[in-house]
């Protein structure tokens, strides 16, 4: 019961401690470097928890945006249904998992080394460390504290695993016949229970991020120490041992190399292995070399953190050699004292192994480093060194007065360098400018700072932003393909044109370059080349919906509606909450007289974002060719709440509310219409049949003139114009309109008008 006591009293202080030093992230806003991607421009997340959602999350074995990881997408699905868009909420999240790791921390070691103290010193360096905040304070991190989460939960299992097994073979040892008691039986049920928690924690984890598939490694190192359940004695002795430990966990892993598997595809498939990062395999060990000499020195001493470190195309030789020969003394030390100091051998091959997928040997990105990257791996480093200075200090006088200063100091170190490196996060623009200044050649940097100026509306310092970018990486697609982007968005064509095909030709894969290239030329009127652009979009990157969107609408501007269904239906397939391409799937559906799938289509667009006018203007469209008319009205009356000046809301309500007999209220929204939309002459028009129903002859011949200006060719106001002079006692005026209104009619096959007509020539000739 004390026990337990000083374990909750522990816990409690160490979740009070992280909360006080971490709590500021709920005002931090969202970041424009992979949150959009997990978040606030993935419309499938943003819907919430769905079964389209979840099967778009747990069946993309190889995803186009990241990695496979479905469980870290349905947490964010979570927290978009239960926080919307309001980062406070999903950072807060994220504070909540990093505090329940830092809890796991303390109560695992604590148990499988007995060390009270030293394990909760460790929990809270892991808790405090600066390394920690990119993890804690980037909501697209969530991926790394979940993992995080179950590596712990699976070590926990582990070791309660190991305790059993090995109580089981003590008990055989003292009792052989102890597997023929009652007792026994009931043991191997608790020793299996525990092995299949370790299984289904370690699949969790790599469905959260692939960073486990080290872990069944550092498992074994758990098994020399603190578990003991590997002892160095003769050479065969040891190998058999060591082979039993490894086909134990030989599921572990089958796992991890599937997880492998899968990670290495998508990576190709996201284009992270492409030839635009390529890095020649002699740089990538150099880098490897001496990335792991600067996580050790930044480890020590925090400062100059940055959220990315860009690659160096080349290290001095000398710092190479003097990376490999200090690595090289760690581990040969670490070897040499196994026995004597099994927590430096530990904890030194924790941070070697755990980092081994990330330290750019299979370059995956831009970065020749990251700080999230550490989140794990620094437990190895915090083990070393808290039991290494309690070993240093073992024979000392007053020995844990020296450790509590010591620890305390290293602690309130962490807090105080913790709480400035947060500062920097708390949204885009004060994150990406200290990365500038504590990074040189940082051309990642300088293109998130210009796109978080750009949303700020300073889009001259954006553009100067893009424009070093580019001069920065000239090769690089994506500072081309933003700089143009910019360019367009600001009507400088044909700057615009010129970065963005700069990009297609250093990257003719890069979809985003494509897509942005053909609305550059669209805007210039350079329609046929668009469609190629958008054409070769689709053809890089099939599976991209923004491109088939494009390419579906511009299909549709040109009337081939067959093509445009095809790649619209593509752009909804691969994006179900796109709401835009359902509004326009509809429209492409409703002209081929296919009501019902446009119905569909447009109500899914309404339910994604009932806040869009337009989205509320085709439904409505689709209900009143569908005779729906108490629908269609709610649906654009709705527009035209969320849009007052909506002209084809008015004129469609207006005909609708005419219908039902409401005159006055039908001619106000026909009248607002053509306000509105003074060259429309159907506005005119309409407005003009609504006047004559109110018998108001004079204003109705007003409204049909003008429409026949704008359109002399259209029979109806002609026949309407000389119903209007009839009624105005001007038979010798009206007889010109009908005749010509029955030409027309007569000419493009409206004969009930044309009969019409005749009626009213036959009277007034």
């Amino acid at each position: 019961m004390k026990k337990s006591r000083a374990n909750l009293a522990v816990c409690l202080l160490l979740a009070a401690v992280t909360v006080a030093a971490f709590w500021q992230v709920g005002r931090h806003q969202f970041i424009n470097y992979d949150d959009g991607c997990y978040v606030t421009e993935n419309h499938i997340v943003q819907e919430g928890v769905t079964w389209e959602g979840l099967k778009w999350a747990f069946c993309r074995l190889q995803g186009e945006d990241t990695y496979w990881h479905p469980l870290t997408w349905v947490s964010h699905m979570v927290d978009c249904q239960s926080f919307g868009l309001n980062p406070a909420g999903h950072h807060l999240v994220n504070l909540f998992f990093h505090l329940l790791n830092v809890v796991l921390v303390f109560l695992v070691f604590q148990r499988m080394t007995k060390a009270f103290w030293r394990s909760a010193v460790l929990a809270a360096l892991f808790a405090l460390h600066p390394l920690q905040v990119d993890t804690v304070a980037w909501v697209a991190e969530r991926k790394n504290l979940l993992s995080g989460s179950f590596w712990l939960l699976t070590m926990w299992a582990y070791v309660r695993c190991a305790e059993g097994r090995m109580q089981n073979a003590e008990c055989r040892i003292q009792s052989p016949e102890a597997t023929h008691m009652p007792h026994a039986s009931r043991f191997t049920f608790h020793v299996s229970r525990y092995y299949f928690l370790v299984l289904l924690f370690f699949a969790l984890g790599l469905m959260c991020k692939p960073v486990l598939v080290t872990l069944p490694f550092v498992l074994l190192l758990l098994d020399y120490w603190p578990l003991r359940r590997l002892q160095l004695a003769a050479l065969k002795t040891t190998a058999a041992a060591l082979a039993r430990l490894v086909w134990e966990k030989a599921p572990l892993f089958l796992l991890a190399g599937g997880s492998c598997l899968i990670t290495i595809a998508a990576h190709r498939n996201l284009g992270a292995l492409s030839d635009a990062f390529h890095v020649p395999p002699s740089l990538r060990v150099a880098n490897a070399l001496v990335s792991y000499v600067r996580y050790l020195g930044k480890a020590v001493l925090p400062v100059n953190l940055a959220i990315l470190y860009p690659y160096h195309r080349a290290w001095p030789g000398w710092k190479v050699a003097f990376c490999s020969l200090l690595l090289l003394g760690v581990s040969g030390l670490a070897i040499r004292t196994v026995r004597s100091r099994p927590h430096l051998f530990v904890g030194w091959f924790w941070f070697l192994g755990v980092l081994v997928p990330f330290i750019g040997l299979i370059q995956a990105g831009e970065q020749a480093m990251a700080d999230r990257f550490m989140y794990i791996p620094i437990l190895g480093l915090l083990l070393l060194v808290v039991w290494g200075v309690d070993a240093l200090v073992d024979t000392w006088p007053h020995k844990h007065r020296w450790l509590a200063v010591a620890g305390s100091l290293a602690i309130s170190a962490c807090l105080v360098r913790t709480s400035f490196q947060l500062g920097y996060w708390q949204n885009a623009e004060t994150l990406f400018r200290h990365a500038l200044e504590v990074t040189s050649g940082n051309y990642t940097a300088c293109d998130r700072l210009a796109s978080a100026l750009d949303a700020a509306g300073k889009r001259e310092e954006a553009l100067a932003c893009f424009a070093e970018s580019v001069r920065l990486a000239p090769r690089q697609p994506e500072a081309h393909c933003d700089l143009g982007t910019l360019c367009l968005k600001m009507g400088r064509l044909d700057e615009a044109v010129q970065h963005l095909t700069t990009a297609v030709k250093n990257d003719p894969a890069y979809a985003p370059a494509h897509v942005n290239l053909g609305k550059a030329l669209l805007e210039q009127g350079k329609r046929q080349e668009a469609l190629a652009c958008f054409a070769e979009s689709v053809r890089v990157k099939p599976g991209d919906p923004e491109g088939q969107y494009n390419y579906g609408t511009l299909l549709l501007r040109m009337s081939r509606l067959e093509e445009a269904v095809q790649h619209l239906t593509a752009a909804v397939k691969n994006d179900p909450a796109f709401a835009n391409a359902h509004i326009n799937l509809g429209k492409a559906l409703l002209e081929q007289g296919r009501l019902d799938e446009a119905e569909v289509h447009l109500s899914k667009a309404v339910r994604l974002t009932p806040g869009d006018p337009e989205a509320q203007y085709n439904l409505g469209t689709v209900l009143l060719v569908q005779a729906k008319p108490e629908e269609a009205i709610a649906c654009f009356s709705e527009a035209l709440r969320l849009k007052p000046d909506y002209a084809e809301a008015h004129g469609n309500l207006g005909v609708l509310l005419m219908r039902q007999g409401k005159l006055g209220e039908g001619a106000s929204h026909l009248a607002a219409a053509a306000r509105l939309s003074p060259s429309n002459p159907e506005a005119h028009y309409n407005l003009g049949l609504a006047l004559l129903e109110l018998n108001q002859p004079r204003e109705a011949a007003e409204q049909f003139t003008e429409a026949l200006r704008l359109n002399p060719d259209a029979p109806g106001p002609h026949y309407h114009l000389a119903l209007a002079l009839v009624r105005q006692e001007k038979p010798k005026e009206a007889v010109p309109q009908a005749q010509k209104a029955r030409d027309l009619a007569l000419a493009t096959g409206q004969s009930a008008l044309a009969a019409k007509a005749e009626d009213l020539l036959k009277q007034y000739r």
